[in-house]
């Protein structure tokens, strides 16, 4: 079935103590709405409707699942069901706090709290089309705390499994927080071959292209030196189905040399091909980006430069005495 697009609760609507106030987001999983709970708090509210598998028309509330996608459409509410409710138990300032998750309209429904600020793919947007990129300082900050946040994640048995810049959102005083987990479409496309995997080219790791493949910490790996390439080079960088075949990242390494080695091995080393050349824990990642930044080098004056500064200094000199003088 084609994917369509779904139309979005209307705005003011209530439901379930929460009203709507216009929607702020969508994509092929699901629809983000901004609403206010019972006391005005703003929060975020994600209702799960795969546009592959149900549609609503507008003016309706309950989507129309053919009988043929009931089940895939189940199996998946069930993993975003599950989802809400292992996110809910963690507790971390990097991570996106789930508030409720309740049922309602035959579909489920997240609700998170609210942030202002915008995505990391959209702040490298900008900074692209200003002709610039995000600096070394700023990368290390922000996927230090992309770490934190995964590292919780991680240790309540959790993968993320759909990292990317547009995933990652940045406060307005630069700290991330990890949004929009992939987990529960990658269980709907394990369960269900026929459904088209919802993985964005790029950041996904070869893990998810491969069906005996396991999944781990290191797959989320893989996705985090994907989004800092994407903030390096203002772009992602070679799928890695296509990498299989023909690797170009090489040459694309070698066009970042307005930052460290350092940072660029790291690159390297979380892009690896095979999961087990990786970094195996999240906490290795992080450990590298707390390390110092090395100092700029900088080059021996040579002759020229030499003179022009003792130039300089007697130039100075002269005014002074001249000044005094007056």
């Amino acid at each position: 079935m084609a994917a369509q697009n779904n139309a979005p609760l209307p705005e003011g609507m209530e439901i379930a103590g929460y009203r709507i106030v216009k929607k702020i987001a969508s994509g092929g999983f699901s629809i983000v709405y901004l609403a206010y709970d019972a006391d005005g708090s703003a929060v975020a509210i994600k209702e799960y409707l795969p546009s592959a598998l149900a549609l609503r028309q507008p003016g309706e509330l309950v989507p129309v699942i053919s009988t043929p996608n009931l089940p895939v459409f189940r199996i998946g509410l069930k993993c975003f069901f599950e989802e809400g409710r292992a996110l809910a138990l963690i507790s971390h300032p990097n991570v996106v706090r789930v508030l409720n998750f309740f049922r309602a309209n035959d579909t489920v429904y997240m609700v998170m709290g609210y942030e202002s600020g915008q995505s990391l793919q959209e702040h490298i947007a900008r900074l692209k089309a200003r002709d610039n990129r995000l600096g070394e300082a700023a990368i290390r900050q922000i996927f230090t705390g992309v770490c934190g946040g995964l590292r919780e994640v991680h240790a309540n048995k959790l993968l993320h499994l759909d990292l990317k810049p547009a995933n990652i959102y940045l406060r307005t005083d630069g700290t991330p927080i990890l949004l929009d987990f992939g987990a529960a479409r990658q269980t709907i496309n394990k369960d269900v071959p026929k459904l088209t995997p919802m993985y964005t080219p790029g950041f996904a790791p070869p893990d998810l292209y491969s069906k005996s493949a396991t999944l781990g910490p290191w797959s989320d790996i893989y996705s985090i030196g994907a989004s800092i390439y994407a903030c390096m080079a203002g772009a992602p960088p070679q799928p890695a189905d296509q990498r299989r075949s023909e690797d170009k990242m090489e040459n694309q390494f070698a066009r970042l040399a307005d930052y460290s080695p350092q940072l660029v091995n790291l690159v390297r080393w979380c892009l690896e091909l095979d999961p087990l050349a990786r970094p195996q824990s999240v906490f290795a990642v992080q450990k590298e980006l707390r390390s110092p930044m090395p100092a700029p080098v900088v080059e021996p004056a040579g002759p020229i430069d030499t003179l022009r500064g003792l130039v300089g200094r007697l130039g100075g000199l002269g005014r002074k005495k001249f000044a005094g003088k007056s």
